[in-house]
């Protein structure tokens, strides 16, 4: 069995072949050189952000403060925290939802990922 303090625990939003949104249990591996760009912190809600929505690009999404449900086409639902990595990725179709269940805010750092690099997700089933 691999040592698992070399991975972080991730949950991927991803498109079916039928464009709705679901997700997968993982983990990312640690101290891997990942192809990002840039970042920035966010602690604010923007309106487009309390509906059904794709991700507006690939990005990983650090959680700093506050614990999130997610819940994506099907009506199944994760939960978010410190210490887990969002990694999203469901780009296209009707996307997924958030509500914040614990905290007064979200304060979330968002690292986009360049086009077309690795994502280094590894599912749990793997």
């Amino acid at each position: 069995m691999t040592d698992t303090s070399e991975f972080i625990a991730a949950v991927r939003l991803r498109n079916n072949p039928d464009g709705k949104s679901t997700f997968e249990i993982g983990k990312i591996p640690t101290l891997k050189p990942m192809n990002t760009t840039t970042f920035w912190i966010n602690n604010k809600t923007e309106e487009w952000e309390k509906i059904t929505h794709p991700a507006p690009r690939r990005q990983y999404v650090v959680t700093l403060k506050g614990m999130i449900r997610f819940k994506v086409s099907d009506g199944s639902t994760f939960l978010i925290e410190p210490g887990i990595i969002l990694l999203a990725e469901d780009v296209e179709g009707e996307g997924h939802s958030w509500e914040i269940v614990e905290g007064e805010k979200w304060e979330r750092l968002y690292i986009p990922i360049v086009e077309n690099a690795e994502d280094f997700f590894i599912p749990n089933s793997q």
